[in-house]
């Protein structure tokens, strides 16, 4: 039967490229910290562009470089997540919820899953795992659209929102 879990296809499976090959055996040898370590210099990465571009000292008459308020002056469901992460590693909380109220309430989470996956990975550790069902991804995406739709209203209070 091999290694599927699952009755094989009536028809043969074609061969990894050369590409699919390399990759499969590049990630064979590995350590297990390389991912975490990956993952970690890309939020690095993240950091040092936020601090390194400041972006709460842009130009007021300055092009919007997200194309949705370009072009129809709408914030994003993204816009001011920037600017948030750039108050919030400057620790002025405050300005980082009046920019992008969501994102200060998901950083917290986002940083404790990776904490717990690449403690795991990497060291061993046994940190409760947070359960995150369809349905709360769900819940989520669909506050985050609802947000999205309330930071664009013109009236108050709802005008508090637009970044």
């Amino acid at each position: 039967m091999g290694a599927y879990p699952y009755p094989m296809p009536p028809y043969p499976m074609p061969e990894p490229d050369r590409i699919t090959r390399f990759v499969n055996r590049l990630q064979a040898r590995l350590p297990r910290w390389a991912a975490p370590l990956a993952a970690f210099g890309c939020i690095a990465g993240a950091v040092g562009y936020t601090l390194w571009a400041d972006p709460a000292r842009s130009a007021p008459d300055a092009i919007p470089s997200c194309i949705l308020k370009l072009t129809t002056g709408l914030d994003c469901p993204g816009c001011g997540g920037t600017r948030a992460a750039w108050y919030l590693l400057h620790g002025d909380l405050p300005a980082a919820a009046r920019h992008h109220l969501l994102f200060v309430f998901v950083v917290p989470i986002l940083l404790y899953l990776y904490v717990a996956w690449a403690g795991r990975l990497a060291f061993g550790w046994r940190l409760p795992q947070l359960q995150i069902t369809p349905k709360a991804i769900g819940i989520f995406l669909a506050v985050w659209m609802v947000f999205s739709v309330v930071r664009n209203l013109p009236w108050a209070p709802f005008d508090a929102f637009y970044v």
